[in-house]
């Protein structure tokens, strides 16, 4: 009993550090005060959906650079930049730009898996500037039509990128997004202990990738 109650001190004190020490850095990670708080676009995608974590990042190139990069992603495509061979079917993201990926719209599928079962959608974009990529799925990763009824229990979610211009020829990177959950009970749990930190690890090793090819010209 002794020992249970040592393990369980520890693991509250982890949770603390993590709570309001760690956590409040990776939540936006690399964002100013202004990023996090001024309005950020695709709010009307998802009705009643909350805002989740905000990181950027300053790329040394212009929007026009940068953006080809992001409308190839996808599984069978150009990926996603990020970690790769941590993925059970071994591929690797791009590292050259495809013409033949560069023409999307509003309803393009990104694929997530490899037999195209699952997907992000594109569910806003304007060239150079901002896409919004929607994934929705009920909790056994099945994806449902949100212009429907949903399931009784889902996550529908998306992945926004904002392009801003800088002087020099450089990029302001700005990645959030907004996410509803049921059900509501579970989402805190969730988002504190798996999303938050998956997030984290995905994005940051995204910025990377991001920087090293479009800044490679």
């Amino acid at each position: 009993m002794q020992g249970a109650g040592i393990a369980l001190a520890a693991v509250l004190v982890l949770l603390t550090i993590y709570a309001f020490g760690v956590r409040p850095r990776l939540v936006r990670w690399g964002a100013t005060d202004q990023e996090v708080e001024r309005p950020y676009p695709g709010a009307d995608l998802i009705p009643g959906a909350r805002r989740g974590t905000t990181m950027a990042v300053t790329l040394e190139a212009p929007p026009s650079a940068v953006w080809p990069w992001l409308v190839q992603m996808g599984v069978g495509r150009g990926l996603w930049y990020t970690w790769d061979y941590w993925r059970p079917w071994g591929l690797r993201s791009a590292d050259r730009i495809h013409p033949e990926w560069q023409g999307i719209s509003v309803g393009h599928r990104m694929a997530s898996v490899p037999d195209g079962s699952v997907w992000w959608e594109v569910a806003a974009l304007e060239p150079e500037r901002f896409l919004a990529l929607r994934m929705s799925v009920d909790l056994l990763g099945h994806p449902f039509d949100p212009r429907g009824k949903p399931p009784r229990s889902y996550t529908d979610s998306i992945w926004c990128f904002l392009l801003e211009p800088l002087p020099g020829e450089r990029t302001r990177l700005v990645v959030s997004g907004y996410w509803a959950f049921q059900p509501k009970w579970l989402r805190g749990i969730v988002n504190f202990l798996l999303l938050e930190p998956s997030t984290w690890i995905m994005q940051t090793r995204q910025f990377k990738g991001l920087k090293r090819r479009a800044e490679r010209g």
